[in-house]
């Protein structure tokens, strides 16, 4: 019998590792079953991750749903000329005189030459001129009542001379203009109609930063749109009015949007889109809206009078800020400095000075000067109102009898003031009598010191220090100096610079 031969050395070897690796393991096994904890105490800890449990997000389609029939499509129409439609040249290529400001020399040149004009500097053929022609707009509104009432902003109304509403299915409805409140850019249209109307309610209760929305409305006259998104900011300044007071969300809004509801979760309008911020003219995901409840207090004076009515305190005012509190010894920079009370005013009648610090209305603390604005418009004509006032150096309550806003050169103003500072000796400042004997003049001022870093000019006129007026250089500077034996940190003036008047604080220990 013939002898096989016997294996490579080499399989061998490999046969034997294979053999001794499933040994191995075997071992391990075992050893892992019999003895866990020797294993285990080999085995490095980790942190457990992080774990989130799986979240649906929300679907809108409910809610639509059922608010959609109460949104409308709003078209209106204006006669207008090429020059108002366009807001630039006219047809012969002449700027429009409304684009300057009134009374300035461009504005008077290109009225009085109006209709002296012909087009390529030919002579004027009036049979030439622009005729009137009608314009057609778009917005959006949304029904508050089932007796047709809309609401929607001023800006998409605003000088129409017809209103047309029409709802999802498409059915048109004639509208009247009841009022409009242009300080906050709403207006209130009545369809006189029969049908009853489906309607939404205004949010009680404020919105938070993260909340969901849904904004529905017309963009680029696409009726119906809806979007959705968060509220990401509140209390937004746009420089729209005095009582600006925004919610900005990233919901998508355009053109045609405006005067449309933004919905909450619950299906409360809590606010109306008014504006956009946008370098393209296109939605970028900022939008602001106005909120509930300034629109719900302003439609009920629409309804209710055609018109809203605002309470007048009479005031110039200006932000506290962190040197004027320094310089009335205010523990923080809030409220609202009242630079001068108005001839006539309510405030001037109940003793309201200039140097008076507004903290609180009512009991309701002042944030700044454009919220003293807020609240005073929130009050009837009549109403008296007790102002919790800071006046030298301790507090004190003052009752006022509030008048009915006449203007809005009237309104409490809450023009942002310059932030300035400066002192006597220290900050630069040199001082003279002022021609007319009123104040002190400020005759140089050191491009280096403080006075010229915070915005102090030559020719300024000196007013009052420290709560007490001033005829002479020293009078300044006595004034200065107790300021700085009281240990105040900065001197409180009142400046005249041109027709402006003015608080300036003026801190101490600056170079």
């Amino acid at each position: 019998m013939t002898e096989q031969n016997p294996a490579p050395k080499s399989t061998q070897t490999r046969l034997r590792s294979r053999a001794l690796l499933g040994t191995a393991l075997a071992a391990l096994i075992v050893g892992g079953i019999a003895g866990q904890a020797v294993v285990s105490s080999h085995t490095p800890a980790y942190a457990e991750a992080v774990r989130v449990q799986p979240q649906t997000l929300p679907s809108f389609a409910d809610l639509v749903e059922k608010v959609k029939p109460a949104v409308v499509s709003v078209r209106v129409k204006s006669t207008v000329t090429e020059a108002d439609a366009s807001g630039g040249p006219d047809a012969f290529g002449f700027p429009n005189p409304d684009q300057f400001p009134p009374g300035s020399p461009m504005e008077r040149f290109f009225r009085q030459f109006q209709d002296q004009r012909g087009p390529q500097g030919q002579a004027p053929n009036r049979m030439q001129r622009p005729k009137p022609r009608q314009s057609v707009a778009l917005g959006s509104g949304f029904f508050i009542s089932e007796d047709g009432y809309v609401v929607t902003n001023n800006h998409v109304v605003d000088g129409a001379t017809e209103f047309t509403v029409s709802n999802s299915d498409g059915k048109e409805f004639s509208a009247r203009l009841v009022g409009t409140d242009e300080k906050t850019d709403l207006a209130l249209l009545k369809v006189d109609d029969a049908e009853k109307f489906t309607y939404v309610d205004f949010a009680k209760g404020h919105s938070r930063v993260g909340d969901w929305v849904v904004a529905v409305g017309n963009p680029f006259g696409l009726g119906g749109t809806v979007t959705a998104g968060i509220v990401s900011a509140l209390g937004r300044e746009i420089g729209a009015g005095p009582y600006d007071d925004f919610i900005q969300i990233d919901a998508s809004v355009n053109k045609g949007n405006s005067g449309g509801p933004t919905f909450n979760l619950a299906g409360e309008v809590i606010g109306i889109n008014t504006a956009i911020y946008s370098p393209s003219g296109g939605s970028v995901g900022i939008a602001f809206d106005i909120p509930a409840a300034t629109a719900e207090r302003v439609i009920k004076d629409l309804k209710d009078h055609g018109e809203v009515v605002r309470g007048w305190l009479g005031v110039q005012i200006q932000p506290v800020t962190k040197d004027i509190a320094d310089s009335l010894n205010l523990k923080e920079a809030k409220g609202a400095l009242v630079s001068e009370p108005q001839e006539g005013s309510p405030a001037l009648t109940a003793g309201i000075k200039s140097g008076d610090a507004i903290l609180t209305v009512d009991g309701k603390t002042v944030e700044d000067a454009r919220n003293l604005a807020q609240i005073i418009a929130g009050y009837s004509p009549d109403t008296t109102v007790k102002l919790g006032i800071w006046r030298g150096g301790k507090a004190e309550d003052v009752s006022v009898k509030l008048g009915k806003l006449p203007g809005s050169e009237k309104q409490a103003s809450a023009k942002q003031a310059e932030d300035k500072s400066a002192s006597v000796a220290d900050l630069g400042l040199s001082l003279s009598v002022s021609p007319d004997g009123k104040g002190v003049l400020v005759s140089d001022v050191d491009p280096d010191g403080s006075a010229a870093e915070q915005g102090l000019q030559t020719g300024d006129i000196i007013l009052a220090v420290g709560g007490s007026e001033v005829a002479r250089p020293g009078d300044v500077e006595r004034e200065v100096v107790d300021a700085k034996k009281q240990g105040m940190k900065a001197v409180l003036m009142r400046v005249k610079s041109g027709d402006q008047t003015r608080f300036v604080a003026l801190p101490f220990g600056k170079a």
